[in-house]
């Protein structure tokens, strides 16, 4: 049988797919598939709805622990993109792979998904597809469909519409993110409404102390307690949330070269990349440090185009697990007026030595005393108070010519 299998969500464009499939593209089986990342229940309770109401036999896949772990694997990255941390980004390749073990199971000879083809996420998504063999439909990018085209032929095929926030606003969420956009929030002078916002509260002067404890890079206890990844990405976007932590509105670059106003929330993320990376300081070395920006950078820009699978993205986790074996302490976070701020930091792999750098202690590391730095400092600059002495005498006379 020529079968299909479709990321359904459940809104307007997965379900004009079902029938746009059948009758377009000419398969005789349309399989949905849903894939649970951290979306709210009632998002799979509106695709079950919706499938039922078109007689489209829907799976739903629980893939919340494989995108836990991604997550807190760009967590010892320190991956955002553009100022934010990924979150979508992040989610598509999961959701794509999941989605691709199902065809197989199911003996399906197709993927298809209800993308534009203005988006990141038709990217995502074949970028794990493209290369199993299979085929791949892409009906809303493919046939160059519109949002208004697409409310009237569901019309007219007596089609169910369901969209949360009557429409007004694009959201997506999941367990590390939750981002909004379209609308008004297109226009980039517009100050966005507090009505856009679920996860975090205004930030006020109220403030909190919490202390997030890491093992070789990855959180596994806040406040003392053990959670699961799950749970502890649960509990932080729930602790943080009330004192304004992790929003973001920026001006973010697509693939495609489209520049569009993103407006985004995510309280466990800011906290744990702030944590994160106040403990890399304690114990990494300098040279560590410096040269990890670029790894963690590049991490970053391979994730946000989904190619978490790829070669490179295993060298460079190749040297973040290396400098992550000493990256276990703990970090108390600070939260206030909207930030998660570093307020101490331990641990038993500190690059640090409190009375070697005091100004009221002597202390030595080595046998180094501070009179050893005088010859440092005699050398320190030698080359350029050089080129300044021969600049300064050495100044050509010109005349002007007539």
């Amino acid at each position: 049988m020529n079968r299909v299998a479709l990321a359904f969500s459940g809104g307007l464009d997965t379900t004009v797919c079902v029938s746009i499939l059948k009758e377009e593209y000419g398969y005789e089986d349309v399989i949905g598939v849903s894939v649970n990342v951290g979306q709210p229940k009632n998002e799979f309770e509106q695709a079950k709805e919706t499938a039922k109401e078109i007689s489209l036999d829907l799976k739903i896949l629980d893939a919340r622990t494989d995108f836990a772990n991604l997550c807190l694997d760009s967590v010892r990255a320190n991956a955002s993109y553009q100022g934010y941390p990924l979150g979508t980004a992040l989610a598509r390749p999961i959701i794509a792979k999941a989605i691709l073990e199902e065809a197989k199971k199911t003996k399906c000879n197709a993927l298809a998904h209800g993308c534009t083809g203005k988006g990141n996420d038709q990217l995502r998504f074949e970028a794990i597809w493209r290369g199993s063999g299979l085929e791949i439909a892409a009906p809303i990018r493919d046939l160059g469909l519109t949002r208004t085209w697409e409310i009237q032929y569901a019309k007219e095929n007596n089609l169910p519409i369901k969209s949360g926030n009557d429409g007004i606003w694009s959201i997506d969420t999941n367990l590390w993110s939750r981002s909004i956009e379209g609308g008004e929030l297109e226009d980039p002078s517009t100050i966005p409404p507090s009505s856009i916002y679920e996860w975090t509260q205004s930030p006020s002067s109220e403030s909190k102390l919490v202390t997030i404890e890491f093992d070789e890079g990855y959180p596994v206890a806040v406040d003392g307690t053990n959670y699961s990844p799950v749970e502890l990405i649960d509990h932080l976007n729930t602790l943080c949330g009330p004192f304004g932590v992790g929003r973001t509105d920026v001006m973010e670059d697509r693939i495609l070269g489209l520049k569009v106003r993103e407006n985004y929330e995510h309280p466990a993320a800011t906290a744990l990349l702030n944590a994160h990376s106040a403990l890399e300081d304690l114990v990494l070395t300098k040279e560590e440090r410096k040269f990890k920006i670029s790894v963690d950078d590049a991490w970053a820009e391979q994730a946000y185009l989904g190619l978490i699978y790829s070669p490179f993205m295993e060298a460079l986790n190749g040297f973040i697990s290396t400098t992550q074996k000493r990256v276990t302490g703990s970090v108390t976070l600070d939260l206030q007026g909207g930030h998660a701020r570093a307020v101490s930091r331990e641990s038993p792999y500190a690059v640090h030595s409190a009375s070697a750098a005091s100004f009221n202690t002597p202390g030595v590391i080595d046998d180094i005393t501070q009179s050893d730095a005088i010859g440092v400092a005699k050398y320190h600059g030698l080359q350029e108070r050089m080129s300044s002495a021969l600049f300064d005498s050495e100044i050509p006379t010109t005349q002007n010519k007539k």
